[in-house]
């Protein structure tokens, strides 16, 4: 802990004025977050985090998140400063066309920004699943002598983080597995947008934490030697995560300090000149820098440059006696998985029926073994998912040697866990009933939006699952997966799609992937391989000449079709059945194919247990028929819900045989 004077009150400062002045110049933007929380920020920047500027992906780096993503000028300020890739002028082009400054921190690690935050929570949630990968990773790669894996996760976090309910959950979970490598630093101005928090939130946040079984303690956030002592503190709890709640105020020291109107408004140009009066600024100045400020953050970024030099040689020493594991260490670096992963898959063949979700099951027995960075879980259904490998250990408190979480019934908060997992170069998965991913929206949404390659292993798909009835049927949810952009969402036919869907997922590197898995069994009715690598191809084709019917299945509809097809050969109709188990993936194949499977001009009907709105897609510009579920399902044996709802090989056979009459 060291102690406070003239030189770091004026970079405080300095990140206070370049936050305002690229508010003020985008006249769009937050500038009292930074301005009050400025001082906490730089204790904690140059005092405690461990990064090294000139290499922002260096593994054991601590990571900042800032939470409170409205308050995006602070962090490129602090970027700027200490050296990343944000020059300044990015700083000046803070929310515009293309700029690195967006008006919410957007995923850019090799800039510094660790993880898309501004949905309020999204980033708290993040931040726990960071934590925790260290912990794991620590467990999976460290011995006596070798800790290279030994970092924080620092969190800024603002009153509407701390409201949002993703958060309690998420703190519940970081408290109930004692992630002691997490340390958030609370915002506490008392504002929001409508105004004070007295509107609408009354909560004791630091007995709240206490509860989650967090250490808890209080600070002046304008102190700076109150902040470092709190983080001192912080740092020496090793069993359970720590919450400071830093009193500040918001639009420190303009004239709209303490009010609603300084949260997400710039100053104008009058309250700037007065805010820099009160700082003592040159109130002419814009995006000023001072050299004696540029000299104290060149002294940060030795220290953290020597901190990574440090680290690197004892890796060196690492990778000498344990290059077993030094090998398998940069494999995880790469994100890359071990050679040879995919010949463990299972092949499924002259099987009884099986449901998707017991293959997918067996799949992971299979796979798990090999997969060093591969974790697991579940929100409370780990039965049901199949989602736990014969032989995983699982997590606990103190012990993360596993590789399988139960996150509880907290399905936002595994979602944004899980995000953090991702963002930390794990190859999370985790599994809920298809109903439930709607709790889960806003987190598939951001790591379809920053690319991570999670997957979501989403049991009980549609009506399928039977006597639980309507609350518990999907029926609008495949639709509304596939709405989401860079989200790959596959419903497999059956047992060999299942293991080739585990494929395809773990491949990806670009963005997360959603298994949707059946309750009831399913006879095996493909061939094994890559079939499903386009996303839909001819399963059985029309015998005794070309198709006069397509016939367009996923999941557990594609028997159904297969049933049609028979049904319609004994009427002397040619019909081809089509599998479609990832609309994406056939969608990004070349026209040439998707036509070779499509033929134009052919009549087409789909069958799929859910809503028909989007199939419009596939069907267009050709008689055609959608067989599906334009309302909400109901509670019955599941085989009678599908017979009373009409999808049935004779019914759809007989939309085919009116098309084609």
């Amino acid at each position: 802990m060291g102690t406070y004077d003239e030189s770091d009150r004026l970079a405080a400062t300095t990140i206070r004025m370049l936050a305002a002045d690229a508010v003020q110049q985008a006249n769009s933007g937050h500038p009292g977050l930074p301005l009050g929380a400025a001082d906490m920020a730089l204790v904690l920047w140059t005092r405690y985090l461990k990064h090294n500027p000139a290499d922002p992906a260096w593994p054991d780096r601590d990571r900042f998140v800032l939470s409170a993503g409205h308050g995006s000028a602070l962090l490129y300020s602090l970027l700027h400063l200490n050296g990343y890739d944000m020059p300044l002028e990015e700083v000046k082009r803070f929310r515009q066309w293309e700029s690195a400054t967006p008006g919410h921190p957007e995923y850019d690690p090799q800039r510094g920004v660790e993880t898309t935050t501004g949905p309020l929570g999204q980033g708290f949630g993040n931040s726990v699943g960071m934590a925790l990968a260290e912990r794991l990773l620590a467990a999976r790669f460290n011995r006596e002598g070798f800790p290279i894996v030994d970092h924080y996760t620092y969190v800024l976090a603002s009153d509407g983080d701390l409201m949002e309910g993703l958060s309690h959950e998420a703190a519940s979970f970081a408290g109930h597995y004692g992630l002691s490598r997490l340390i958030v630093l609370y915002d506490d101005n008392h504002i929001s947008i409508d105004g004070s928090t007295d509107l609408s939130f009354s909560d004791n946040a630091i007995e709240r934490f206490a509860g989650y079984g967090w250490h808890t303690q209080r600070a002046d956030g304008h102190d700076m030697q109150a902040v470092d002592a709190a983080l001192a503190a912080a740092r020496e709890v090793t069993d359970r995560p720590s919450i400071i709640a830093c009193r500040t105020h918001i639009g420190y020291g303009s004239p709209r300090q303490d009010s609603a109107k300084v949260h997400g408004s710039p100053l104008g140009e009058e309250d700037l000149r007065k805010t820099k009066e009160y700082y003592g600024w040159d109130p002419e100045a814009r995006f000023y820098v001072p050299e004696a400020v540029r000299e104290y953050f060149a002294q940060v970024q030795e220290a953290g440059a020597d901190r990574q030099a440090e680290w690197e040689a004892l890796f060196s020493a690492y990778e000498a006696a344990y290059p077993d594991l030094a090998a398998q260490w940069e494999l995880h670096v790469r994100g890359e998985l071990p050679a040879g992963w995919e010949q463990q898959l299972p092949v499924f063949s002259d099987e009884k029926p099986v449901a998707t979700r017991v293959a997918s099951g067996k799949v992971l027995d299979a796979i798990a073994p090999s997969l060093i960075t591969l974790v697991g879980g579940s929100a409370d259904l780990t039965p049901s998912n199949n989602t736990l490998p014969k032989g995983g250990q699982v997590v606990s408190r103190g012990d993360y040697g596993g590789m399988y979480v139960h996150y509880g019934v907290r399905e936002h908060g595994m979602g944004a866990i899980m995000n953090g997992l991702a963002l930390h170069g794990m190859r999370p998965y985790g599994g809920t009933f298809l109903i439930f991913s709607d709790y889960m929206r806003p987190t598939l949404r951001l790591a379809a939006m920053m690319g991570l390659p999670v997957v979501y292993v989403y049991t009980h798909d549609s009506i399928g699952l039977g006597e639980d009835g309507p609350t518990h049927q999907p029926v609008e949810h495949l639709t509304a997966l596939r709405a989401i952009p860079n989200l790959l969402l596959i419903r497999p036919a059956d047992a060999n799609e299942t293991a080739a869907a585990w494929k395809v997922a773990l491949k990806r590197k670009t963005g997360p992937t959603a298994l949707a898995l059946t309750r009831q069994d399913l006879p095996v009715v493909t061939p094994p391989g890559d079939i499903l690598a386009k996303g839909a191809y001819v399963l059985a084709e029309a015998q005794g000449g070309p198709p006069q019917v397509v016939l367009l299945a996923t999941g557990s509809e594609v028997s159904i079709a297969l049933g049609a097809q028979k049904l319609l050969a004994e009427a002397g109709i040619r019909a081809r059945v089509v599998s479609m188990p990832c609309w994406e993936l056939f969608d990004q194949q070349p026209e040439a194919y998707r036509h070779q499977v499509l033929p134009a001009g052919v009549p087409r009907v789909s069958v799929e247990a859910g809503v028909t709105l989007a199939w419009g897609r596939y069907l267009g510009g050709v008689p055609h028929a959608a067989l599906g579920i334009d309302h909400y399902g109901a509670s019955a044996p599941y085989k009678t819900i599908y017979q009373e709802f009409g999808l049935t090989p004779e019914k759809a056979a007989e939309a085919a045989r009116r098309l084609v009459s």
